[in-house]
């Protein structure tokens, strides 16, 4: 094997922006579907993507594999290592207590909050906020695990201002059909960690090349999601289970909100009255929520009768 032995996945991502078109179609397929990749053949992969074997071989060569059979073996051990991490979990935590899981995972997390306070640019976080504020539309990218933070960002913007549009897909297709008007005017807001998104990185890309501002929500330097942001917003993401940590980057996104408000209080106190006159004249949610009349809950339809009472 050639040059350097990092794992196939973070040499794919450390060359993508480099990388020719029909490449970058291969690093997405094998990022997204590596489960699938691991038993293709240069040939099958090249039918299922509609290009040359050769083309495949070649990108396996510009791995500095020595051929695709290489790459294929580097993909395997990718893939093996990810299974293991479950045998890793069960020897860290097997002999412990639930109690003791608990404060791990909270102890885990609240170091990565604390890293986060302290290597996150304050300067980029100003930016981010005046190019949310000043953006026509704004687009929010956040596939697999990132799809939470996406909804939750998502929600509330659309309660600090309009246009906001959450992008929302299976595949890369669906993401270009959504972002397809994306312009200068426009921002969009890539949240990724890892293992970082093809589908994703490839819709910042878009909205790079047709000018957009592009901000990211991810979690170091070398992250691939900074290639195509112009504002980095980079928060703590380990891996403390098989799942991953997404408490700092909820933080970050709740700080954004929050200075987002403070930025323009009038704006969201009028669309908040909008929409409370929305939810009273259409009784939206009275049989949704419990309120609270001293410290007995009542849900909403008798809170209501007792206030129009």
């Amino acid at each position: 094997m050639k040059g350097d032995r990092s794992d196939v996945i973070t040499r794919i991502n450390d060359r993508y922006a480099s990388m020719s078109k029909s490449h970058k179609r291969i690093a997405a397929f094998i990022a997204d579907h590596y489960e699938q990749a691991v038993f293709m053949t240069a040939a099958r992969m090249g039918e299922e993507l509609g290009i040359s074997e050769s083309t495949v071989v070649r990108f396996a060569s510009g791995l500095d594999y020595e051929g695709y059979p290489e790459l294929q073996k580097a993909l395997e051990a990718w893939v093996q290592s990810k299974l293991s991490r479950v045998q890793k979990i069960s020897a860290r935590y097997g002999k412990s207590t639930q109690s003791e899981i608990l404060n791990a995972v909270l102890a885990a997390d609240i170091e990565k909050l604390q890293h986060t306070m302290e290597h996150l640019d304050p300067d980029a976080f100003e930016t981010a906020v005046d190019i949310i504020l000043q953006a026509k539309t704004v687009y929010i990218v956040g596939i697999r695990s990132c799809e939470p933070l996406a909804d939750f960002l998502s929600f509330y913007l659309n309660m600090i201002r309009g246009s906001v549009h959450l992008v929302r897909t299976t595949n890369i297709s669906e993401i270009f059909e959504q972002i397809i008007r994306i312009d200068e005017r426009d921002a969009m807001i890539g949240i990724s960690f890892p293992r970082y998104s093809m589908r994703t990185l490839k819709a910042m890309e878009f909205a790079n090349d047709r000018n957009a501002k592009v901000i990211t929500i991810t979690d170091s330097i070398h992250s691939p999601m900074n290639l195509y942001s112009s504002c980095n917003l980079l928060a703590r993401s380990d891996m403390v289970s098989i799942v991953d940590s997404l408490v700092a980057p909820l933080s970050v996104i709740n700080a954004l909100v929050v200075a987002l408000c403070v930025k323009c209080p009038e704006e969201v106190k009028q669309e908040l009255e909008i929409l409370e006159a929305v939810w009273n004249n259409y009784e939206i949610g009275i049989h949704d929520e419990i309120n609270f009349i001293g410290e007995e809950p009542v849900m909403g339809e008798t809170w209501k009768r007792e206030t129009d009472g």
